[in-house]
């Protein structure tokens, strides 16, 4: 009896050693070296490159950059070129009662030049519409932007998670199907009763359901990390909390929200694009002064028949002033003026966000360690507690459900520890997420960072041309 109970002992000490941390002391339970195992950083890199979401946000901006050069063709003068040719029967009656007839071939080729001198400002209120959405876009690529990344954290992990939880819980079956088989040799000598049996046996099969349940979340989150970061997960190393690009404390937690979080700045962007609509809708009430040229050149065009060619050139300047439109303008300008309103009320509602999301961020980072060192100091106690109840059951003084619920307490202990360890990690990159410093210059990542201010220089003075600034070139 002592033997077995020893071989116990030895199956629980076994239980102790396994797992996976999350943290910088926890050990490791995949079978590779650490040099062909993928980093955090590493896999945030291939998130920043390939995540969908985040091409598909680029293109975005990409595309609100051509809103500037659209604004600023308003500045440009208009040039139309026209060309016409047809057949043409002429039949004149003369005074004398004479017929004159003849089939003309005419044709005209001309081009026209209009420029806008005065338009009642419009477009320099459109072109600086145009640019405050460029920034206010800029702003909502860097918020998706953090949001992959923090999504690759999360998806990385839940990984390490998950497969520390298979470990634990397969270790777990073991200890429990080596509990059953001495338990139904002790029953045989005598030493038990058939409930002792039974207790180990249900003990068991909970154990195989919970193993099938920690496999199947771990197929899942493998499963998310692919579809985050872009390729199925190998070999992770332990990820590590980023306390050292943290905020000291609370107010400075929102004080940098308030101050670099994209989705605030985004809408203080928006303000200034709605106040700066107004100007664009005012416009409409203001004279509007052009000044077009012309030049033509045609043949075979006068009926008469005493013109067969014909040059004209004309530059002519027009001013046109709105007297009353049916009240569109007036209308416009009222609805510009509520939509400023609007986005006023909105940045009201995103600081207030961006406070809570800051505050929220601060103290479940703080409610994580402290959760860590709780679950640690849990593990340990059950640890000794195991120890002790297995020497007690190897003098009789306990029975075998004691040392089964003993090994329970201290797997339950475990999977707090890893979740705690890996609510941790996730709960620090989403404070710096909060202040809007979760981005590749703050974590030093190595991939070049993607600048969008690239594109807009280079299509901003583009007066003409169809093809992108993408690779591919479509």
């Amino acid at each position: 009896m002592v033997r077995r109970a020893s071989r116990m002992g030895r199956v629980g000490r076994h239980v102790l050693r396994s797992g996976i941390c999350l943290g910088a002391a926890a050990c490791l339970g995949f079978a590779a070296t650490a040099a062909s195992a993928e980093s955090l950083p590493e896999a945030l890199v291939k998130a920043y490159q390939t995540n969908p979401q985040l091409n598909a946000e680029r293109a975005r901006q990409r595309a609100t950059d051509e809103n500037v050069p659209q604004a600023l063709a308003g500045y440009r003068p208009q040039i139309v070129a026209s060309l016409s040719s047809g057949l043409q029967a002429v039949r004149n009656l003369l005074p004398d009662n004479t017929v004159q007839s003849a089939t003309l071939k005419p044709w005209v080729i001309g081009v026209t030049v209009t420029q806008t001198l005065f338009n009642g400002f419009k477009t320099a209120s459109s072109v600086r519409v145009a640019e405050l959405q460029v920034q206010s876009g800029r702003e909502a690529l860097r918020n998706v932007g953090q949001g992959v990344l923090l999504d690759a954290v999360t998806a990385y992990t839940n990984v390490l998670a998950n497969q520390s939880l298979v470990e634990a819980q397969r270790t777990n079956v073991s200890f429990l199907q080596e509990t059953l088989g001495i338990t139904q040799r002790r029953l045989k000598a005598g030493d038990v009763t058939p409930t002792d049996t039974s207790q180990a046996e249900a003990r068991l099969s909970r154990g195989q359901s919970d193993l099938n349940a920690a496999e199947v979340n771990f197929a899942v989150s493998q499963a998310t990390y692919t579809q985050v970061i872009g390729n199925p997960p190998g070999p992770l190393r332990a990820a590590e909390p980023v306390d050292r690009l943290l905020p000291r404390n609370r107010d400075d937690a929102t004080t940098l929200a308030f101050k670099e979080n994209p989705a605030v700045l985004a809408a203080g962007f928006d303000v200034d694009v709605a106040s700066t609509t107004i100007r664009v809708a005012e416009s409409s009430l203001m004279p509007t002064v052009t000044l077009q040229g012309s030049a033509s050149h045609g043949a075979d065009n006068d009926p008469t028949l005493s013109v067969f060619r014909a040059d004209q050139a004309s530059v002519i300047g027009q001013v046109t002033a709105p007297i009353y439109d049916g009240g569109t303008a007036a209308s416009q300008t009222r609805q510009a003026k509520e939509l400023t309103a609007q986005s006023r009320l909105v940045l009201d509602q995103v600081r207030s966000q961006a406070r809570t999301a800051a505050l929220g961020a601060w103290v479940a980072n703080e409610g994580a360690k402290i959760a860590v060192t709780a679950s640690e100091s849990e593990v340990r106690a059950a640890t000794v507690a195991l120890a002790g109840v297995q020497k007690e059951a190897q003098g009789g003084q306990r029975t075998t459900v004691d040392v089964l619920n003993s090994e329970a307490d201290l797997i339950a202990a475990k999977a707090r520890l890893i979740g705690a360890q890996r609510d941790r990690v996730i709960a620090s990159y989403t404070l710096l997420s909060a202040v809007g410093r979760l981005d590749v210059k703050t974590l030093a990542l190595n991939t070049p960072d993607y600048l969008p201010e690239t594109h807009y220089h280079q299509v901003r003075d583009a007066w003409e041309g169809l093809r992108t600034r993408t690779p591919s070139g479509q």
